[in-house]
């Protein structure tokens, strides 16, 4: 994500030349017949581009195409871009008004396009109310409590140029501690509850199997982050909002807890109880670990449970990876939560081509979506086709044990969802991983770190890039030093003091002048 948005400031200046400022809404300019029972006009063509997953990549005969082709109407293109390609292929297509399409789907967040925003290349999706009917009626009959979902895609404006996502945050991006159940019960062990008994029962595993790394821990920085909380609220090692203490931080200049953070894992190197290599270790590498009994506790996605439950239980029909409460560590701050994470990051943006009639169909097509026919269509599919009803409960139908909906018939997938009846969400996983959706979000903190939504202008966003750069490679460095023994911890306060020669009071004074006007 980075690299796209350091692409896209690097391209700001090239889009200007070409889409500059022309933002006008088509309101009462757009007047010609749609066959009933469809959205846009016979002989109307609207280009979609969307992101590919590797995981399960764009099938043009998948079902939920169909159906959505189907509904529709006219002709609906469809360009897909594997993900590993889309940062490139987003900025060429942004270069030149000539090659934009009509929608475009994409994993991201509404700061990824900011700057393409403020020149004009997308259209908000509040000048264009007139078309827009299903999705002002169904947002706006949501509680209070749902409405984070809407909020976090408003741009610098305050207005919305990627359009939310509904239905997916019980399935999407929850992050949980997991232990293996089936070994904890086989050598009657004890669930750590705090971090001490975490390194104790840590200890006995290795004792049970040496050539195993108990805590399983692996994307070092990024784990420090999800399981902040157990050491302080909101913790996070790099930029955060601190909800409790209502102010911007830098997690690493708050020395006490994280040190207790560096030391713990440290401690857990030393003694071989989790890879030396964690911060970068190879996601095939550590998947062997869990799934050949040498990797047991470990903060990670849910969705690991039904992945490596299916991959171990063909050799070890016992093999349970379960999910637990988050231990606690003894300094007197920390809760039994994991940081929240459970928000989707896809979404649809609606791009400003110049013709009026394109974008009044386009505007059409997104609204579709949260429309109750358009909602059930692309969550459930055809009755008898994609799903079925089993005691008054909508079932999909796979062709065999082990399939995923993902693949076999593309819902969920990039660019066909906006508004996700939440239980299609949770049908898409096995019963056993979705049994454990509502004790792990009891354990999930509430609010969402504005450091994953908010919106950032372009001259915010250089600055926050410019000042912050050397000084993550500076803490990233340092961090990892400490932890591999390759700088003594008896220097900790003198890292402290070399932090405040960096530029990060400057950097909070960005975000929180951002955050303020963000929250107006």
């Amino acid at each position: 994500m980075k690299k796209l948005i350091a692409l896209t400031l690097a391209t700001v200046m090239l889009f200007a030349l070409c889409a500059c400022g022309e933002n006008s809404s088509v309101s009462n300019k757009v007047s010609y017949d749609i066959p009933d029972g469809k959205v846009i006009p016979d002989d109307a063509v609207l280009n979609v581009t969307i992101g590919s997953v590797s995981s399960w990549p764009y099938d043009a005969n998948w079902k939920v195409w169909q159906y959505i082709k189907e509904a529709i109407g006219g002709t609906v293109n469809v360009t897909s871009i594997p993900t590993s390609e889309f940062a490139t292929k987003f900025n060429l297509i942004m270069a030149s008004r000539e090659h934009f399409p009509d929608v475009i789907g994409f994993q991201g967040r509404s700061n990824t396009f900011s700057s393409f925003c403020e020149q004009g290349a997308f259209v908000a999706l509040d000048d264009y109310e007139e078309f827009l009917a299903d999705y002002n009626a169904f947002w706006d009959s949501l509680p209070e409590s749902e409405q984070w979902m809407r909020d976090t895609r408003r741009g610098t404006d305050g207005k919305i140029y990627y359009a939310p996502i509904y239905g997916m945050e019980r399935a999407t991006n929850i992050r949980t501690w997991m232990y293996r159940e089936d070994i904890f019960k086989k050598h009657g062990l004890e669930i750590p509850k705090t971090i001490d008994e975490l390194y104790e029962v840590s200890k006995e595993l290795k004792q049970l199997y040496p050539d195993s790394y108990p805590f399983c821990l692996r994307e070092g920085f990024s784990n420090i982050n999800v399981m902040g909380s157990s050491w302080k609220p909101n913790f996070r090692y790099s930029f955060y909002y601190d909800f409790e203490n209502e102010k911007w931080s830098y997690g690493t200049t708050e020395s006490e807890v994280m040190y207790d953070i560096v030391s713990f894992l440290k401690k857990m190197v030393d003694e071989k109880l989790m890879p030396a290599d964690f911060f970068s270790i190879n996601t095939s590498t550590w998947q062997e670990l869990v799934s050949t009994d040498r990797g047991f506790i470990m903060p990670e996605y849910q969705t690991r449970m039904d992945f490596f439950n299916s991959l171990a239980r063909s050799v070890n029909p016992e093999f349970t990876l379960a999910a637990m409460a988050p231990p606690v560590a003894e300094n007197g701050m920390g809760v039994a939560m994991v940081n929240k994470y459970n928000f989707d990051p896809m979404g649809f943006g609606v791009l400003n081509t110049g013709n009026e009639e394109s974008i009044a169909n386009a505007m059409r097509y997104v609204n579709w979506f949260y429309s109750d026919e358009g909602s059930q269509t692309i969550s459930w599919g055809k009755e008898g086709e994609t799903f079925e009803v089993v005691d008054g409960k909508k079932k999909f139908i796979l062709p065999k044990d082990g399939d995923v909906v993902k693949n076999v018939y593309g819902f969920q997938t990039i660019g066909t969802y906006l508004r996700v009846d939440p239980e299609a969400a949770v049908a898409a996983v096995s019963a056993e991983q979705a049994a454990t959706t509502d004790f792990i979000l009891e354990y999930t903190y509430p609010e969402l770190d504005p450091t994953l939504y908010m919106s950032l202008s372009v001259d915010d966003a250089q600055k926050i890039s410019d000042l912050s750069t050397s000084l993550g490679t500076f803490v990233s460095e340092n961090i990892q030093k400490f932890v591999l023994g390759q700088r003594p911890l008896s220097e900790w306060d003198k890292f402290q003091e070399e932090l405040s020669g960096l530029p990060i009071n400057d950097v909070l004074a960005v975000y929180e002048a951002a955050y303020q006007s963000y929250s107006k």
